[in-house]
Order: C-alpha cells, then sequence, then structure tokens
C-alpha cells in the first residue's frame, strides 16, 4: 500500500474512541503518530473493562483499545507539570498535527489550548474533536458517540421500531466514535493538502453531533420539508409495500437475504428465473409495473414463503446469477470470514507482543489496490525513553531525572 501519511508526525493528547481513533487511521496511512498519555493511569480506554459497560471477554488483547490505537508510539507524561508541558511543546514543535479531545476548561488550564501549542508551531494544524461542538452552550460538556452521535442527532430514534418503548443502542462500541475518526482524518488530509498549498495551517473541528447531523442529513432535509420527524414504519405497513423486490426475507436456517432492488419490475424476470418463479410469468398481477406495484402485497408474501424454504447459504448460490441488488445479512462474527471481505482485505490480522494473530478491521481507504495492514497498539508508554532520547535528544541522566520526578513514565 502506499503509505500516503509517511513522513507527517501527529500528537495525540486524546482518549477513549473518537479522536483516536482517527489518529489510528492516520497511522494506517503511515503517519508517525505519539500518543500522549496521563502519566499514571495511561488513556481511560485501557480501563474499560471496570467501567463495565462493555464485556472485553477473556482474552489478552483489549480489541477496542487496539481498534483506536493501532501503530502508534506512547509516552506517560504530567502535562499538570511545568517540565511535562514543557516537553510536550517540544514534541509539538516537530510535529505537523495536534489531535486533542480535551474540554475547552482542560486545554485553557493545561496549556495546550491553540495558541499555546501554536506559539512553538504556527505551522502545526490543531485539531478539536467535541461531543457537542466548539460554540454553544454545551461546548464545554463532555459527550460520547452515544449522546452527540446517536441519541442527539435523530438518529436512535429513527432506528427505533414502531412497536417498542425504548430507545435502541447503538449496533456496536464505538459506532459513531468510528465514523467520526474517519471524518476527522479526511479533515486532517484536507488540512495537510491547504497548508501545502497555501502556507496556512487550518483549525479543523469536528464533533459527534455534526457526524451524527450528517449521517441522518437526507432525514432530516425530509423532516424539514414534512414538518415530521423520521421514524420507522409499523410493521403492519410492510402489507402495503409497493416493491416486492425491496425487503428482509427470512430463510429456513434463522438468518436473511436482504433485497434492495429499486426498479422492481424491471428485475422482475430475473428474479422470477433465481427464485423458481416462472410459473409467475403470465400472472396478469405482475404483467406490468402497475400492476407489479398495485399486487406487490401478494409477491411480497409468495417471495417470504419460498426464501424460507432453504438456508441462507444455499440462497446465496441460487442468487449469483440473479441481476438485481442483494446481499446476505451478516453479523458481526460472520463478517470477519465472509468471502468478499476477505477478498478485500477488510480484516487482516495484526499481532500482540508475543506473535499471537488477531483480527482488525483496516482502514476503508485503501490506495494503490491494497489495505493498509494493521499493527497493534502500544503497551503503556512503551516508547518513553525512544522518543525522549531519540527524537527529542534528551541524555539517559535526563531521562531518569525526569522519571524519578514523576514527569515521566
Amino acid at each position: 500500500m502506499t503509505a500516503t501519511m509517511e513522513g507527517i508526525r501527529v500528537l495525540e493528547v486524546a482518549e477513549h474512541t473518537f479522536v483516536p481513533a482517527a489518529s489510528a487511521v492516520l497511522a494506517d496511512w503511515g503517519a508517525d503518530v505519539i500518543k500522549v498519555e496521563h502519566v499514571v493511569r495511561g488513556d481511560a480506554m485501557r480501563g474499560l473493562a471496570s467501567t463495565g459497560v462493555v464485556n472485553l471477554g477473556t482474552s489478552k488483547v483489549h480489541a477496542l483499545w487496539e481498534h483506536s490505537n493501532r501503530g502508534k508510539r506512547s509516552i506517560a507524561l504530567d502535562l499538570a507539570s511545568p517540565e511535562g508541558i514543557a516537553i510536550l511543546y517540544q514534541l509539538a514543535a516537530r510535529s505537523d498535527v495536534f489531535l486533542t479531545n480535551k474540554l475547552p476548561s482542560v486545554r485553557q488550564r493545561l496549556a495546550l489550548d491553540v495558541e499555546d501549542i501554536r506559539a512553538h508551531n504556527p505551522r502545526i494544524i490543531y485539531v478539536r474533536g467535541s461531543g457537542f461542538g466548539p460554540r454553544g452552550p454545551e461546548a464545554d460538556s463532555g459527550g460520547y458517540d452515544m449522546l452527540g452521535f446517536w441519541a442527539r442527532s435523530g438518529a436512535a430514534i429513527g432506528a427505533k421500531p414502531h412497536e417498542v418503548d425504548h430507545i435502541p443502542m447503538m449496533p456496536g462500541p464505538g459506532f459513531g466514535d468510528s465514523l467520526g475518526a474517519m471524518t476527522i482524518a479526511g479533515g486532517i488530509a484536507a488540512a495537510l493538502f491547504h497548508r501545502a498549498t497555501t502556507g496556512e495551517a487550518p483549525l479543523v473541528d469536528v464533533s459527534l453531533l455534526g457526524v451524527g447531523l450528517w449521517a441522518m442529513g437526507a432525514a432530516i432535509a425530509l423532516s424539514g420539508q414534512t414538518g415530521k420527524p423520521w421514524e420507522q414504519p409499523p410493521a403492519s405497513a410492510k402489507k402495503f409495500t409497493r416493491n416486492a423486490l425491496a425487503g428482509v426475507y427470512a430463510t429456513s436456517d434463522r438468518k436473511w437475504i436482504a433485497l434492495t432492488c429499486l426498479q422492481g419490475f424491471h428485475y422482475w424476470p430475473s428474479a422470477r428465473q433465481a427464485l423458481s418463479l416462472e410459473h409467475l410469468a403470465d400472472d396478469e398481477r405482475f404483467a406490468s409495473a402497475a400492476a407489479f406495484a398495485e399486487h406487490s402485497p401478494d409477491l411480497s408474501a409468495i417471495i417470504a414463503d419460498v426464501i424460507a424454504s432453504a438456508p441462507q447459504d444455499e440462497w446465496c448460490q441460487r442468487l449469483r446469477a440473479f441481476r438485481g441488488q442483494w446481499t446476505p445479512v451478516r453479523d458481526s462474527l460472520e463478517v470477519i470470514d465472509d468471502p468478499q471481505v476477505v477478498a478485500n482485505e477488510y480484516v487482516l490480522d495484526a499481532f500482540t507482543a508475543e506473535n499471537e494473530p488477531f483480527p482488525l478491521v483496516t482502514s476503508p481507504v485503501q490506495f494503490d489496490g491494497a489495505a493498509p495492514q494493521p499493527r497493534r497498539g502500544p503497551d503503556f508508554n512503551q516508547h518513553g525513553d525512544q522518543i525522549l532520547g531519540e527524537d527529542l535528544g534528551l541524555d539517559w541522566d535526563a531521562i531518569v531525572d525526569l522519571k524519578v520526578r514523576g514527569v515521566v513514565g
């Protein structure tokens, strides 16, 4: 793969997933990412299991940590000490991008706000990730993707089945964080291009609320026109479908096949062949586009019975010749070995320090036809001595002195 970010250094002062996952993408693309962690506890993500919000299993691999911290170097710094912030400034002077999700009040207290960092490097691209945006009454409020991306943006209501009386959780941990991270990575790439062409270093802002609104952008635009919130239709509305080739059908093994043929009547001849429904070729109910639409509820029931007669794997074989648009519905374990995922290297193995493999989803942008090979995330302060010695030129006695005084890990 072409390392498009090779030669770019990113300095990260951030925790959890949203912002760290952005620099993980840049690391996948070849950037040198230095992760600054709290001098005692490290990134709060390391202790996620203690919060009780997610079961990390019994593996030695912290999968969520690896997802958002792959390929980085770690240094533990006490940013509340004069010596610690001085080291950060020295690193910033040697970096292209400074990336943080610290709240405005924390940035001011620690003296790592825009003007503080740019006093040591006017050309640095300063990037802020936030829960609810950099302005307004909640600019200094913390937020996770469950809040800003999911609950606040309309996405949670939009995903709520009509018949239930509770708000659904996100489909997976870090769901909005990961989408937001790709947005940040794209913003950084654009900012680097702007700096290269104009000499100006932009300030970049991305919020979970903004990313959630963008993801719901089409629904919000429709709501603005109709005056009604976007919501899931009741199950009974499926009886009134006007396109039987747009729906999700259960297979005999309690799995599903999803059809999304927006031009249903156009694909009806191919569907008849794939579904062994050629006996309906002369059925007047489906003989024209208007009749197809009018009688699609009848056809939906017929297709449901047919697809329910065989397992999903069999349908994947039988539908290969179908000209319309379809896919099997997969769960998060099945996709790892999905042939299309494997062929495109969308999931590859990274390796622990003991050379044991574990799967990670690769960054979704590929260059020159190759997926970036994910590398494991750093141990706490794994590269501290290297960064202080090789990057900043401190001798060993100076490093030991900083360790003794608790400035570095």
